[in-house]
């Protein structure tokens, strides 16, 4: 089976072994925001050509493919859900040569009723699952970080953080980026920020500036203390009592939210990278092909 991870920014896909193991990689920068014109099925099969002509005849496809700006948009499926709900409610695709299948994504409503939603999280959280076991809380770093509360082998619920894309916000389009610097990720400074990051988040954002002023932070160290405010603040917000957090994503990043958990008092693992591929495969195990 062809697994594809279609995101926003980026098109990666996996040719799978019968018993979903990856066999080969491929990469590119075709996210969907960079097909030309909506040709998707153009893309996934210059992309997948040569593992198509090898016989490959089903392709599963996750990600912001199914989103309303992707090839074809997939309803929402409600929480609790795993492999086999997920599975269930695939939608074909039609496509010469092979049967394409498309993932849809989940949605749940927090405590006020305001709608959650994601496409492609839920993929790799199911790639993983082995490892969280039957009942754990998973975080998906990044722009919009998700944390999802597994319960009986499904995801029950979750929560997403706008921290990544705030953070990146802050830093290009107001004053705080005045006062910093390309400068590496400086650790004490980040957990600097997350010992601090409680209570009144828009008043503590401002002391990363006066801090700098006053050279108690250097500028060096300003991006690195105010991503950890806000991270911490996300994370004081989604940990629970006494669950361990497993940790997917990219490595640097997972590393970040780790050292700020424990930080924190809670326990983080960090989980494989190709955690989409393993989620495919367990989809496409369950899926009812042609």
């Amino acid at each position: 089976m062809i697994a594809v991870d279609w995101g926003t920014s980026s098109f990666r896909a996996y040719r799978l072994a019968a018993d979903g193991q990856v066999i080969a990689r491929h990469a590119a920068s075709l996210g969907i925001l960079q097909v030309p014109f909506g040709r998707f099925a153009e893309v996934l099969r210059a992309e997948t050509g040569t593992w198509l002509a090898d016989g490959e005849t089903r392709v599963l496809l996750s990600g912001m493919v199914g989103s309303r700006q992707g090839w074809v948009e997939a309803p929402y499926l409600p929480c609790p859900a795993g492999a086999a709900e997920i599975a269930a409610a695939l939608i074909d695709i039609p496509f010469d040569g092979a049967s394409v299948k498309l993932v849809p994504g989940l949605c749940d409503r927090d405590a006020s009723g305001t709608p959650e939603v994601m496409r492609g999280e839920e993929t790799q959280i199911l790639g993983v699952l082995d490892r969280i076991g039957t009942d754990g809380l998973a975080c998906l770093p990044g722009s919009h970080a998700k944390w999802a509360r597994i319960a009986g082998g499904r995801i029950a619920s979750f929560q997403t953080f706008l921290s990544g894309e705030a953070f990146a916000a802050l830093r290009s389009g107001t004053i705080l980026g005045r006062m910093m610097t390309d400068a590496p990720t400086d650790l004490p400074a980040f957990l600097r920020g997350v010992a601090r990051g409680e209570g009144a988040l828009l008043h503590q954002i401002f002391g990363a500036r006066s801090l700098a002023l006053f050279g108690e932070l250097a500028e060096a160290e300003t991006a690195s203390y105010l991503s950890g405010l806000l991270i911490g603040h996300e994370i004081r917000a989604a940990l629970l009592p006494d669950v361990p957090v497993f940790l997917i994503g990219a490595a640097p990043l997972c590393a970040l939210y780790a050292a700020a958990i424990r930080a924190l008092g809670g326990t983080a693992e960090i989980l494989a990278e190709d955690a989409a591929a393993f989620g495919l495969a367990s989809i496409g195990a369950t899926a009812q092909w042609a």
